[in-house]
């Protein structure tokens, strides 16, 4: 692999109730255990950070193979939700549902976009036979 770009962050404190910063200053941000884990929901936590990450970089995947089809990929937008619960080994595990929103497309050209999108990302590709990644379409 031909590294492109290193993104470099440190967290501190005490892990979920913490704080995360990266090198370049960009993001700063208080971390805390969400509520419905028992903690205070004060700042963000990771799963937050991952979700708007995937988002993004989904999104961006979705317009390339869209605009390189020829695809009318205007008003497009990507929502992720990551959950977090327990594995049946004692540790923790995420999943992730993708929700594509290409209204002036037809759901089955959408669809297929979507899925050559989910090929191309690379969150896609390092969470591929990790983590469950269901991608589906908006009701737009």
């Amino acid at each position: 692999m031909t590294v492109l770009y290193t993104a470099e962050a440190l967290a501190t404190g005490d892990g979920r109730d913490g704080h995360a910063r990266t090198t370049d200053g960009k993001v700063d941000v208080a971390l805390n255990m969400p509520k419905e884990m028992g903690g205070s929901g004060a700042g963000t936590n990771p799963e937050q950070l991952f979700a708007a990450g995937y988002a993004a970089c989904f999104h961006s995947a979705l317009r390339l193979v869209g605009n390189r089809a020829g695809a009318n990929v205007d008003d497009s937008a990507v929502g992720a939700k990551v959950g977090l619960g327990l594995n049946n080994s004692g540790g923790f595990q995420l999943n992730v549902t993708l929700e594509i929103s290409l209204p002036h497309l037809p759901a089955d050209q959408a669809q297929a976009l979507a899925d050559q999108a989910h090929q191309v990302c690379p969150y896609s590709n390092a969470t591929r036979g990790n983590i469950d990644v269901q991608v589906t379409l908006a009701d737009d």
